[in-house]
């Protein structure tokens, strides 16, 4: 067996030297406030190892890396029917770019891009009977964990100023894409991306993609097809117009969030979670793929 605590040890302490932390992002202002010094890694083993350096126990908000629980939970309720409102290509553009929206006749390229996922959140908002606490249990159940929150402050600050997504939602309601009022989607959606958790904690909520649909406590929230699917659109479309550069530079299936986190998974193998605010160009955190990059580099573990 690798020495995954001597390869994490040495890939943190990389990490915490480097000069170039990346940008914090400041267009949601209360993760303004983050700390660029934090970092943290976790790794769960589907063997029963578990690992964590640095600030891994730290809660942060996870925004964007939420969309692939929401999609998992909207697959669980209605099943390949998400594909009817929902492709399944990379779109090859930033999260909360329009245009394609209009030219594809209101059908979002992927249920990863901010479009896409408000389509999954108004699916949520129409099959979940108490939406908002229904989902929050779900992801506290995937994590075998009652201690994770919405941040309401952070839902606040995405409402006042998310005027890309109002704009979204209106040009799918147009469309015929959204069922519900576009503020009932949208208060659902950023509260969605409120969601707080620790790197230990997204470890164990993404442990069920990796083990065929089985969470920590082997109890089945999807089948193994249903995780197949949604671990191909992590792979393809978790990174936006960077996805191409995490598959060749980390190859793994993957999902970012502009609060710093990015998590990713070898099928059958392990979930890794990192966290470092400090975000590249594109929206992903910098420290974070290098450090991915880095430990499927020194483990020579990934899908190639």
């Amino acid at each position: 067996m690798q020495n995954f605590k001597a390869i994490l040890d040495e890939i943190y302490a990389d990490a915490k030297r480097a000069k170039e932390k990346g940008t914090v992002a400041s267009y949601i202002p209360e993760l303004a406030h983050v700390d660029e010094n934090n970092f943290g890694i976790h790794l769960r083993t589907l063997d029963g190892f578990e690992y964590g350096v640095g600030n891994f126990d730290t809660i942060f908000s996870i925004q964007s890396i939420s969309k692939v629980l929401a999609l998992s939970k909207a697959m669980a309720l209605i099943g390949e029917s998400v594909w009817e409102r929902v492709d399944v290509e990379p779109s090859g553009s930033p999260f909360n770019q329009l245009a394609l929206l209009e030219i594809e006749n209101g059908i979002p390229r992927n249920p990863l891009i901010n479009s896409g996922a408000i389509v999954i959140s108004d699916i949520l908002l129409t099959h979940l009977k108490n939406p908002k606490e229904d989902f929050l249990n779900y992801v506290r159940e995937l994590a075998s964990d009652p201690n994770i929150y919405y941040n309401l402050e952070v839902a606040r600050s995405e409402k006042n100023t998310g005027f890309k997504n109002y704009a979204a939602a209106n040009l799918l309601k147009s469309f015929n894409n959204l069922v519900n009022p576009v503020d009932d989607v949208l208060d659902f959606y950023f509260h969605q991306c409120s969601i707080e958790m620790t790197c230990n904690q997204i470890s164990d909520a993404f442990f069920f993609l990796t083990n065929k649909g089985n969470c920590l406590t082997n109890t089945a929230h999807l089948t193994g097809a249903q995780a197949k699917r949604i671990i191909a659109i992590m792979l393809t479309c978790g990174f936006y117009d960077e996805a191409g550069e995490f598959a060749f530079e980390v190859g793994l299936p993957g999902k970012s969030g502009v609060g710093g986190g990015i998590v990713a998974l070898l099928p059958n193998h392990f979930v890794i979670t990192t966290w470092s605010p400090g975000l590249n160009k594109k929206g992903n955190s910098l420290l974070g793929m290098q450090a991915l990059e880095q430990f499927t580099t020194k483990t020579k573990l990934s899908i190639f």
